[in-house]
């Protein structure tokens, strides 16, 4: 029996220190600290992210500038030679 007595008391101790760890939960002061440090991390993700984009789109813009270049200057070339050989005598 008194064995008995101690378990429930255990129990009753056990539920009374779960619960004392379930109430104390965030104020409202430390939600909007939490929300506004979570809003700063996003906005870094964001500008991260934009400035990789960007990065890689003015990379594809030079490239393909420049084998754009290349290649009309290779067809003038190539054209303003056609013409030099009709014109020869």
């Amino acid at each position: 029996m008194r064995l008995g007595k101690q378990l429930a008391g255990l129990a009753l101790a056990m539920a009374l220190v779960c619960v004392a760890y379930a109430i104390p939960q965030d104020s409202p002061r430390q939600d909007m600290k939490d929300a506004g440090h979570a809003t700063k991390n996003a906005a870094k993700d964001t500008g991260r992210a934009t400035n990789n984009s960007a990065r890689r789109a003015g990379h594809k813009t030079k490239t393909t500038s420049k084998k754009a270049a290349h290649k009309s200057a290779t067809k003038t070339r190539h054209g303003a030679a056609k013409v030099e050989q009709k014109t020869q005598p």
